[in-house]
This record gives structure tokens, C-alpha cells and sequence, in this order.
């Protein structure tokens, strides 16, 4: 069965396999999955702007969930003391006994954290409020930007992906999740200032490979927000793929009212409104990271 799934996410256009899909991942193997073989280290993309509000959360909850349509086990790792990525992958943070905070400041492992969500083969690794904490108490810390990579380092043979929500800012969490990752993702809203901003980023992250002696590459930015009827927005998306030739991905995420309230749901935009044009949006950049493996 669980072949089937799979094999029928890859033709995820259709109509009656979206419908398939849709119906089914709340009741298959939610708490009982298939074993999968450890052959490959999981490949880890952190999702950064130091800016807030431009798509982030939402961007690393959707491309996850269609990295795990196409068949592929991800984690989620929010590291956003916000914690919007697990609240909209449907965890209450206010339940939870343990999360990130305590796996990165009192050695707690993973794995006893990691929750499952309503899709099969996306997991979470949750934040909450607290998670602010850890920007002082890491500060004495030997080795402190290493911390996030340290935990990660026992679980990368168990995912295909994995995907860091960033704070928006550039604290000692985001630059631990940058040294924890092998690339980065950068959403980008559809306005001026998108474009100083990107700039400033690209060379903290040139500061990140120089200091800490990081191989770290930019896999590309995503245009978030679009609105084709503003001029404003295409002109900076004209300006965006003539300024960073090569680092801008070809999907634009639209302006999308299904995008905007699948998080009050606690569902992705896959499980929420399938044939959206977010979701279309969103299957493609997956698609783009697929075809750079």
C-alpha cells in the first residue's frame, strides 16, 4: 500500500490521485510507518531571512510536505522561537512536555521529541516561546555554534531532508542553523527592500564559510507574495533574477487566501487546498529541489 502512495504522489496532477492522497494520510500509517533503509545522509536546508513576515514558516511547512508526497521522509526542525512552523503542521506547543529548547540546552536527544504529523513521512521537531532562552544560555557554551549541527549529526541517516525554520534575525540560532545545514534557502517578499535585504544576507552567509570554516552553499531564493497585478511586484521580481543570475528559483509563490489561513488549521496547504495556486506554487519549488539532488 504504502508503494502505492508513493507511486501515485509522483502523478500528484491528477485530479482523482490528488483526491487519493487528500483522503487517505489521515488514516495510513500515522503511528505505524514501513522501516526505511539508512543508506544516504539527509540533506540539510535551512530556510533564512532575517527579515519577518515574508514566508519562511510557511514556505518549509509546504516544501516539506510535498518533499514527503514525492516520497521522501522529512523533518521539520523549527528553530523559531515564534513557532509558527509547529503550529501550523497541527502540534499545540503549549502540550508539549519537551522541545527544541531542551534538546539544544539540557541534552535532551531527538528523538524524544520528534512528534509525527497528519502527513505520512513529514516529521516535526517543535519549538515554543522558550526557545528565546536559548540565545543567552548557549552564549557561555564551548563550541555554541555547533550545537544545533551536534544534535542533528544523530539523525541524519533517518531522513531524506531536513528543513530549519530560521528566526528572523541574525542571533546566535540562526547562525547555528546555518552551520548545521549544507544549503540555504531564501524567501523573499515582492518588494523593494527584498532586494537590500538579500544582499546583506548573502554576505553574512560568505562571513558564516569564512569564520567558522563552513562549506556552506545558497541553493536559491524563492519570490514569496506575488501579486501579477501589482507593478511593483514584477518589476522586483525582473530585478531579483537580474541581479542574483542563477539563484532565484523559477517558482513564485502567489498571494494566496488558501496559504493564509491552512496555518489556523494546523494543515499544509497540500492537506488544506490541493489545487490552490499555492499549492501548485509550492509543488514546484519541491520539484526544483528534487531535480538538484
Amino acid at each position: 500500500m504504502l508503494n502505492s502512495i508513493i507511486s501515485a504522489t509522483k502523478t500528484f496532477s491528477k485530479k482523482k490521485t490528488i483526491l487519493s492522497i487528500h483522503g487517505r494520510y489521515d488514516r495510513i500509517y500515522l503511528d505505524k510507518r514501513a522501516p526505511r533503509k539508512k543508506i544516504g545522509m539527509a540533506r540539510i536546508i535551512s530556510f533564512v531571512n532575517q527579515k519577518g513576515g515574508v514566508g519562511k514558516s510557511t514556505s518549509v511547512v509546504n516544501v516539506g510536505a510535498f518533499l514527503a508526497a514525492h516520497g521522501k521522509y522529512v523533518l521539520v526542525v523549527d528553530l523559531d522561537p515564534q513557532a509558527n512552523s509547529t503550529s501550523g503542521m497541527g502540534v499545540d506547543f503549549n502540550t508539549l512536555e519537551w522541545n527544541l529548547y531542551h534538546v539544544l540546552t539540557s541534552g535532551l536527544v531527538p528523538e524524544e521529541v520528534i512528534r509525527k504529523t497528519g502527513v505520512f513521512g513529514l516529521d516535526i521537531l517543535p519549538s515554543n516561546p522558550n526557545l528565546a532562552g536559548a540565545n543567552i544560555e548557549l552564549v557561555t557554551q564551548p563550541n555554541r555554534e555547533f550545537r544545533l549541527r551536534e544534535v542533528l549529526s544523530r539523525i541524519t541517516t533517518n531522513y531524506d531532508y531536513i528543513l530549519i525554520d530560521s528566526p528572523p534575525s541574525l542571533g546566535l540560532l540562526t547562525i547555528n542553523g546555518l552551520v548545521a545545514s549544507d544549503y540555504v534557502v531564501i524567501p523573499v517578499q515582492c518588494e523593494y527592500y527584498a532586494l537590500e535585504g538579500l544582499s546583506n544576507l548573502l554576505k553574512t552567509i560568505e562571513l558564516v564559510k569564512s569564520n567558522l570554516g563552513h562549506d556552506l552553499q545558497v541553493m536559491g531564493a524563492v519570490l514569496t507574495m506575488y501579486d501579477r497585478r501589482n507593478r511593483l511586484n514584477r518589476d522586483v521580481v525582473k530585478e531579483m533574477q537580474r541581479n542574483f543570475p542563477g539563484r532565484v528559483f523559477q517558482s513564485v509563490v502567489p498571494r494566496c487566501v488558501s496559504l493564509a489561513e491552512a496555518p489556523s488549521f494546523g494543515r499544509t496547504i497540500l492537506q488544506h487546498d490541493p489545487y490552490s495556486r499555492g499549492a501548485k506554487a509550492y509543488r514546484q519549488l519541491a520539484e526544483e529541489i528534487l531535480a538538484l539532488e
